[in-house]
């Protein structure tokens, strides 16, 4: 995930025609597989494809890739990740000189797209994206009836909690968020210096996954204008409930990613994490001492039905001038759906990776590759795959949500003033950019 939310400069234009990415159609395009993509090799030579990403084990996929089709010689640059990357991938659009593909955020799709900087993928990836990949992750690559991304990862938000402290406390894993204020106060009342978890800024995505479950849809379109609700009830209620938990000590204002919050982690301060799938590995990562002491549950939900949003996530696009769109689908077909594509990622990684794959199919195969043993008995691909089940449907970001992070980002603590200043910008942002706004 970005650690940096600074607004990013980048070239991005909108025409009307344009416009009509935003309509939440579901795309029915005609597939060009891999045998079209062989077919364009083998009558023209091996085909040369560039490759950017900050993801780490990029380098060793391709080289994978590389070796398994001889028609095919995928280059691989690292970019940095977050807003610089993004700002680096636009700029290379404008100049001509972009890679054939790229990795990107899900939340920086739309803006990307309504810019005219992404090739249409409906006609090489639409089918392989309708057959492989979950309902909940199809909305966020398909726009306007076009498929402009192929999934890499699906980031169902879960509860990682500390047995250990859970256990010293009589406290039981709660299933609802009434419960887990009920236990964060049994918890903090019985022990001050343990809150039950930190939640004091620094990352929007997360708040943006918590309204997600909570049933907000942050954009939406009326027509050819754009709906704007990132202020709206459902997300002032999760909000509200964390500034809540915050002023009575319950919560840390820890802010998210720095080194205060590891420390927190660390010691023992905090009794829970509200992570993602990827969480598990980073816990494992950072905190080796800490093996056996942690537990995932579901998320706490606001009626106790299952249900979860997303925290981050990452697709595979084609950028703007690619020449070679049917080579660079069957790459992106190959690392999002042949087994093999993890198993190259990740057994080059030196830190473990769980990032959940948003093909069920690759999941086994990842599993494999994690050691599971630090959760004891616990199985996280499982775990994470059963939410990502529960991934609440209809969720789509919308054009301008770089700037929105950016404002949200500056809010610091205040989760309801977040939104507030979130809202504007995005208002804000979609006037700039000669795009209309439904009332």
């Amino acid at each position: 995930m970005p650690r940096s939310f600074r607004t990013p400069r980048i070239a991005l234009t909108a025409s009307a025609s344009l416009v009509s990415l935003a309509l939440l159609a579901t795309a029915c395009g005609r597939g060009a597989g891999p045998e079209a993509a062989g077919a364009e090799a083998a009558a023209s030579g091996p085909v040369t494809l560039t490759y950017w990403s900050s993801s780490a084990g990029a380098q060793q996929t391709a080289d994978a890739f590389n070796k398994t089709h001889p028609d095919f010689q995928v280059r691989f640059s690292a970019v940095p990740g977050g807003p610089d990357g993004a700002a680096k991938l636009a700029n290379a659009v404008k100049g001509g000189n972009a890679p054939d593909i790229a990795t990107m955020d899900y939340s920086a799709l739309p803006e990307f797209a309504s810019g005219g900087n992404l090739e249409d993928l409906s006609a090489t990836s639409g089918e392989l994206v309708s057959a492989k990949f979950p309902e909940a992750v199809q909305s966020l690559v398909k726009l306007g009836g076009r498929t402009w991304a192929v999934p890499f990862d699906v980031t169902p938000l879960e509860l990682f909690y500390r047995k250990d402290i859970f256990e010293k406390h009589g406290v039981a894993v709660p299933r609802t968020w009434e419960e887990y204020q009920a236990a964060g106060e049994k918890i903090n009342r019985a022990d001050p210096s343990v809150r039950i978890t930190n939640f004091g800024g620094g990352d929007p995505a997360l708040l943006a996954g918590l309204a997600w479950q909570a049933g907000a849809r942050w954009y939406g379109t009326e027509g050819d204008r754009w709906k704007v609700a990132i202020d709206d009830p459902a997300s002032r209620k999760v909000a509200g409930y964390w500034n809540g938990l915050m002023a009575s000590g319950v919560a840390s204002k820890t802010p998210l990613w720095g080194e205060g919050e590891a420390k927190e982690r660390s010691s023992g301060q905090v009794a829970t994490v509200i992570g993602a799938a990827w969480t598990a590995g980073t816990l494992l990562a950072n905190y080796p001492d800490l093996k056996g002491k942690w537990g995932i549950a579901p998320l706490p939900t606001w009626d106790g039905k299952p249900a979860t949003g997303m925290y981050g996530g990452t697709s595979y696009i084609v950028p703007k001038g690619s020449k070679q769109t049917k080579a660079a689908a069957e790459f992106i077909r190959w690392v999002t759906t042949e087994p093999e594509a993890i198993k190259a990622r990740l057994s080059s990684l030196k830190a473990p990776s769980s990032a959940l794959p948003a093909n069920p199919a690759m999941r086994a195969e990842a599993a494999k590759l994690f050691d599971a043993s630090y959760f004891e008995g616990q199985d996280p691909y499982a775990l994470a795959g059963e939410a990502a089940g529960t991934v609440l449907p209809g969720w789509t970001w919308g054009p301008v949500q770089l700037q929105v992070n950016a404002a949200q980002g500056a809010a610091g603590a205040d989760l309801v003033k977040s939104l507030s200043e979130g809202q504007s910008a995005a208002e804000k942002a979609v006037r700039s950019r000669g795009l209309t706004l439904a009332p």
